[in-house]
């Protein structure tokens, strides 16, 4: 049993994910899910689970709503998950035998999934810091795109990996752009600019830097799929903007 390390997540209606999320956390004795405002079955999943805290709470932007999760922690070092990350049994085998320390914050290899296929060409794989101590550092105050302040710190990786799920369906895709475009518009309204031609060059390029400079025709219809939700992404979050900010000059 982990009885030193607090797994620490954030959720709304993640129920798709959850189970096997958390099916392989066994070995966690703490871990905390932050449910912001879930309608699903993702508090009725999590509160089946002996080992889990769940606490219920407002979505204050992703890095401040990490961070005030890691309050409800019983440990001060933290493993940071989101709700359609799975855990490797190995990840979970070499993290337990670790003997952490201070000057370090730790990465791990996530490897990236639409539905049970592996995208390895539009996504691909990447490094994440998620092992930090929460008395040294934190994540950052962005409402998106947060990440664990690692200055100071030296970096070091632990072996194994995350799958992440993120999308079990094409509606997950149009669900989380709506979302992330207006976090992005409201965060930025009044301090960035934008036009319809920046939000239109935008997309446009971001598809084509998905579909053809990352190969994700390589990945099938999935690619296809991945690289349009980029592309709206951008679009819609710079539209969004255009909008926010006519609305200031009003």
């Amino acid at each position: 049993m982990i009885k030193h390390i607090s797994c620490v997540m954030i959720a709304k209606d993640a129920e798709a994910t959850l189970k096997n999320v958390l099916d392989a956390l066994s070995e966690f004795e703490d871990v905390v899910i932050y449910s912001n405002n879930s309608t699903d079955k993702t508090n009725e999943i999590a509160r089946s689970y002996t080992n889990v805290n769940l606490i219920e709470g407002e979505f204050l932007g992703f890095g401040q709503t990490k961070n005030k999760a890691t309050t409800y922690a019983k440990n001060d070092w933290i493993l940071s998950l989101d709700a359609d990350e799975v855990l490797s049994k190995e990840f979970v085998t070499n993290l337990q035998n670790l003997k952490l320390d201070e000057k370090y914050i730790y990465t791990i290899l996530r490897t990236n999934y639409y539905k049970q296929t592996q995208i390895k060409h539009c996504w691909g794989n990447d490094i994440i810091t998620r092992v930090y101590n929460r008395k040294k550092t934190a994540f950052t105050d962005k409402k998106v795109h947060e990440k664990i302040i690692e200055d100071g710190f030296e970096i070091k990786q632990i072996d194994g990996a995350i799958k992440h799920y993120p999308y079990s369906n094409i509606t997950d895709f149009i669900v989380k752009l709506d979302r992330y475009s207006t976090i992005y518009a409201n965060d930025n309204a009044g301090k960035k600019s934008s036009s319809p031609l920046k939000a239109f060059l935008n997309g446009s390029f971001s598809f084509f830097k998905t579909y053809f400079i990352k190969r994700g025709f390589l990945d099938g219809y999935a690619g296809l799929i991945i690289a349009f939700s980029h592309m709206a992404t951008n679009f819609y979050k710079y539209m969004k903007l255009y909008e926010a900010n006519r609305e200031l000059e009003v």
